[in-house]
């Protein structure tokens, strides 16, 4: 079995709460976007966030990879960048891992409001290789590729 270790290293292990999501089946590209996103927020804002991205109320900007993607009205107001998207199925897979480290700093014992993200980070995970037959004979690629996730919250 492989040995799992965050690459975030707390001051305090008593005031910090960690989790970890892995083999999610996103591409890194856009876990990356919506871990920048809420990067530095409180647990609740980012909660609601993720909320609005799900019912597509709200976009999330795609700083890095957004090669050919669409302006959207509002988001260079808040963001400071027009380039953005609806990750529905990114925003379902991190609203579940903000639950399981809300549920990890409630054992041990920390005030929920006062949580903050100090760190969220993705990981690319295994990738899938399969091939599509094609007509005369060829064969395509389709590659699946997964993410890792990691967050550690702490309380400010």
């Amino acid at each position: 079995m492989p040995n799992w270790t965050y690459s975030y290293k707390p001051v305090d292990e008593g005031s910090v709460a960690k989790a970890m999501l892995w083999d999610v089946p996103v591409h890194p590209k856009v876990m990356r976007e919506v871990a920048a996103a809420i990067r530095g927020m409180k647990l609740k804002e980012a909660k609601s966030l993720l909320e609005r991205v799900v019912k597509k109320e709200e976009p999330i900007p795609f700083r890095r990879y957004h090669g050919k993607q669409a302006h959207r009205r509002g988001l260079a107001d808040k963001w400071g960048w027009p380039i953005g998207r609806y990750p529905v199925k990114a925003a379902k897979y991190m609203i579940r891992l903000l639950d399981n480290v809300e549920n990890n700093a409630e054992v041990k014992g920390l005030d929920i409001d006062r949580l903050r993200i100090v760190h969220v980070a993705a990981h690319k995970g295994i990738t899938l290789k399969r091939w599509m037959p094609r007509a005369f004979g060829r064969a395509s690629p389709k590659n699946k590729v997964h993410s890792h996730v990691e967050i550690v919250v702490e309380e400010v």
